[in-house]
């Protein structure tokens, strides 16, 4: 069993990847499985990491400010998209694949359409509910289709669709820690309530402002803060809770490798809505408030947000107004615990287990 998965960029990709790669593992103990990601982005530490093989692409995306950087950026896309295509090219020819799996995320263009033009079986798997540009026209080769929303056939072949949802990661889906040992890996009082605040694997600049500017609101309603900045404001969000005396109500961490004991420790949840993290949060049962980025191809978070406010399962606030807005709305939250019951009970609801077998179910029927 030889099996090549591209994609990546943020670990909303990285993380249903590895999944993948996992059960793939599980199933053909034997596979041999090679990764293919965009030079300088997180796959390329992140997939050695859980112990496979990575190939990376001179690949990159459409940079939609304006700026004269940008635009020379821009200017080299074309020759970067037949750089890595030739690349492409020649690492399948030299490695042989059974099937080439897309997750989304740069690389994912230029391999799949490479595969697909060689005359090599392509599966899609969708995250979104909002199918983007890309991946309309990867499916137009691709054998299989593997969403995670209901409607799909809007943006693909009803044929070629599979419903299986997201993969996440395997501590995440058993979640058998306890909410006692999440507060002490954090080092939180046991007693008292705990906010997670997380803004994707990246960060969010407007969350992280947000309780920059708000640091006094949690000591004064005595409310526990496990917060992911990201890399890129982690210094100045240390130096702001050191500034206000606020580090013992508020944790600061670059990133968190823990996630598990992270849900399990929250009784609310700050997050924005990309696919993955929705996914992960249905699956935990927590009340959330959804603040979707706005720097999204399509505003597909929005969507995969709106999802979940149909149904009584998470609260939304646009991003231009979290400032505003959020914080007042989970002081609510965190009083009206009938609210909290109703909302934990409504995610748990659109909960799917189980989503890499499934993923790996239609991987075996096509390479039959």
């Amino acid at each position: 069993m030889k099996i090549i998965i591209s994609g990546g960029g943020s670990g909303g990709h990285i993380f249903p990847a590895v999944a993948i790669a996992n059960a793939v593992k599980a199933r053909w103990n034997d596979a041999d499985i090679l990764f293919i990601g965009a030079e300088g982005r997180m796959e390329m530490e992140k997939v050695p990491a859980a112990g496979y093989k990575i190939k990376g692409l001179p690949i990159a995306g459409l940079q939609r400010k304006l700026t004269p950087a940008n635009i020379v950026k821009n200017l080299q896309l074309p020759f970067r998209i037949l750089k890595s295509r030739q690349m492409v090219k020649r690492i399948i020819s030299d490695f042989k694949p059974d099937i080439v799996v897309g997750v989304g995320g740069f690389a994912s263009e230029p391999t799949l359409k490479t595969a697909a033009s060689m005359g090599y079986i392509t599966l899609l798997q969708e995250q979104n509910s909002y199918a983007g540009l890309t991946n309309k026209i990867l499916a137009q080769k691709a054998a299989k289709i593997c969403v995670a929303y209901d409607g799909m056939e809007r943006f693909f072949p009803k044929d070629k669709i599979v419903f299986t949802g997201n993969p996440v990661r395997a501590d995440i889906e058993q979640m058998n820690v306890t909410s006692s040992e999440g507060r002490s890996f954090f080092e939180l009082k046991h007693e008292g309530k705990v906010l997670l605040s997380v803004g994707g694997s990246l960060g969010a600049r407007s969350i992280n402002q947000m309780l920059i500017n708000h640091l006094h609101f949690f000591k004064e309603n005595q409310i526990q803060v496990i917060w992911q900045t990201g890399q890129w404001m982690y210094e100045e969000a240390v130096h702001a809770v050191e500034e206000a005396k606020a580090d013992e109500w508020v944790k600061v961490h670059k990133f968190i490798s823990r996630m598990d004991l992270a849900y399990a420790a929250a009784d609310i949840i700050i997050s924005r809505a990309g696919a993955i993290a929705i996914s992960e949060l249905c699956l935990v049962g927590k009340p959330v408030v959804l603040i979707p980025s706005p720097n999204v191809a399509e505003d597909h978070q929005t969507k995969n947000a709106m999802s979940l406010v149909q149904k009584g399962a998470a609260l939304m606030v646009r991003d231009a107004e979290c400032d505003s807005v959020c914080l007042p709305m989970v002081k609510r939250l965190f009083d009206n615990k009938q609210q909290q019951n109703e909302m934990s009970a409504a995610i748990k609801q659109l909960a799917v287990r189980n989503a890499a077998e499934k993923i790996v179910d239609e991987i075996a029927k096509l390479i039959k």
